[in-house]
């Protein structure tokens, strides 16, 4: 009994083994004969949809033995793989070689057609002349020269083009009318040709350039999967002229007021309420509530003649205008026109009149994908985000196209002198009983400077250019 049943169970492998294989290799030789027929020789399928052309060409080229009806083809024309099809078909299988799929012209093989892929597209941009990075009607955006770059590269459909959410695009951070990007993060899907990041940047102005494109998952979204962000801003030390002193281009920060910029740029690490440094969100609102991790005051150098000082903050995520509000208060605080104790004060008041400081020099740094990295950075599929062999090009395009900018675009157009003449105007507490805190400082100037204001608005734009209040 036992040997019956062994002998049934070897023959069923045998039909398995010999039948399975043979049927297999038949269906891929059938499909490979069905990519050769031309179907302007096929009247019928020129009037019938899609689907009757698939099952109108299915029935006229195979019968049941699996011999094509179409004997019109000329066999001169025929490639090395129609010619073996043709010869399997018709049962010469002894003297048929068949070629592997994909190695004539005729025939590319699957690797070789070009798929949309999920990818993370690196970045960086000048943001000078630019109404910020998201794409808005009737202005021009970083992002509408980008993807304008992407459609005439080839690497996305026009209908893609006008219709962004087809292609899955997010940006990892939105930069405001002037801001720029040492870094920037954009997840798409897009077809991959070979050189396909300069076909892009041939296409884009100097002042935009991709420096990589890298495979990622298909659920990777640039902005939901960032840890946090870094951000610079670039701003001349004379904005920290004491509010005593004429503001000068020749100003050179003292070691008392850079320690206390420091002290007042501390008070902002950790976990507050950020509602005062923002538009339109109310001190109940839990989102808010912002984590900033680490917060630094450099050194300051020269440049062009003029002292520059850089602020470096890196945070969980940041609300609009809240980097420019939180340098704005602290320029404040130094001068003399704000108490350092009105930094905890914004974090607890319902509403407070807190300035935003100009955009020019404000910079995004460095995206970080810790947790992305952790989990699918070395899985063997996908790359890590880190670019950490392309900062050098990073950096040369910063010391190129945007310090340059900024710093040539801040000595013409003086927007910093221009802001710290309207910020005295500002009133960043409403009444020093509210709040508590002693202003020695504010209650002796609030009427000189007003005064002064008043008197020079008859001198003209050009003349407070180049005059800032002065106190005896």
């Amino acid at each position: 009994m036992h040997q019956e049943w062994l002998l049934k169970s070897c023959g069923a492998f045998s039909y398995f083994f010999e039948t399975i294989p043979r049927k297999l290799l038949r269906f891929q030789l059938q499909r490979a004969y069905l990519s050769t027929v031309d179907p302007s020789k096929l009247t019928v399928m020129e009037k019938s949809d899609e689907k009757q052309k698939a099952s109108t060409l299915e029935s006229r080229e195979w019968s049941k033995t699996g011999s094509p009806s179409n004997e019109s083809t000329d066999i001169k024309n025929l490639s090395d793989t129609q010619h073996a099809v043709k010869r399997t078909l018709e049962g010469d299988e002894r003297a048929c070689k068949v070629p592997k799929l994909g190695t004539d012209e005729h025939h590319p093989s699957p690797s070789n057609i070009l798929r949309k892929r999920k990818v993370a597209l690196l970045l960086a941009y000048s943001g000078s002349g630019y109404m910020g990075m998201q794409i808005q009607k009737d202005v021009t955006t970083i992002e509408t020269d980008l993807v304008s770059a992407l459609y005439k590269a080839g690497v996305i459909p026009e209908e893609h083009a006008e219709e962004m959410q087809k292609m899955k695009f997010q940006r990892a951070a939105r930069t405001d009318k002037g801001v720029s990007a040492a870094m920037q993060l954009c997840s798409l899907k897009m077809l991959l040709p070979e050189n396909c990041i300069e076909k892009i940047n041939e296409r884009l102005p100097a002042q935009i350039k991709v420096f990589s494109i890298k495979r990622v998952t298909q659920g990777f979204n640039s902005k939901n999967n960032c840890d946090n962000r870094t951000y610079s801003y670039l701003m001349p030390t004379y904005a920290f002229t004491p509010v005593e002193q004429n503001v000068t281009e020749d100003f050179k920060i003292s070691d008392d007021s850079l320690k206390l910029a420091r002290e007042v740029l501390s008070m902002f690490k950790g976990t507050h309420n950020f509602h005062n440094f923002t538009a339109g969100k109310k001190a109940t609102d839990p989102s808010a509530k912002r984590y900033i991790i680490d917060i630094q005051c450099g050194e300051p150098f020269v440049q062009e003649g003029l002292e520059f000082i850089t602020v470096t903050v890196r945070g969980q995520s940041f609300m609009l205008h809240q980097i420019r509000k939180m340098i704005g208060l602290t320029i404040a605080v130094v001068r003399g026109l704000a108490a350092k104790e009105s930094v905890q004060q914004a974090f607890e008041h319902p509403k407070m009149d807190i300035p935003k400081a100009p955009g020019l020099g404000l910079l995004l740094e460095k995206l970080h994908y810790d947790a992305y990295n952790k989990r699918y950075g070395k899985d063997g599929l996908h790359e890590t985000l880190d670019w950490e062999d392309i900062r050098m090009d990073l950096d040369k395009f910063k010391a190129e196209q945007i310090y340059p900018t900024i710093i040539q675009t801040e000595l013409k157009e003086k927007s910093m002198l221009q802001w710290l003449q309207t910020l005295h105007l500002h009133t960043f507490m409403q009444s020093e009983e509210e709040y508590g805190v002693e202003t020695p400082k504010l209650r002796d100037v609030w009427t000189k400077v007003k005064e002064f204001s008043k008197e020079k608005q008859v001198g003209g734009i050009k003349k407070r250019r180049k005059i800032s209040p002065r106190f005896n």
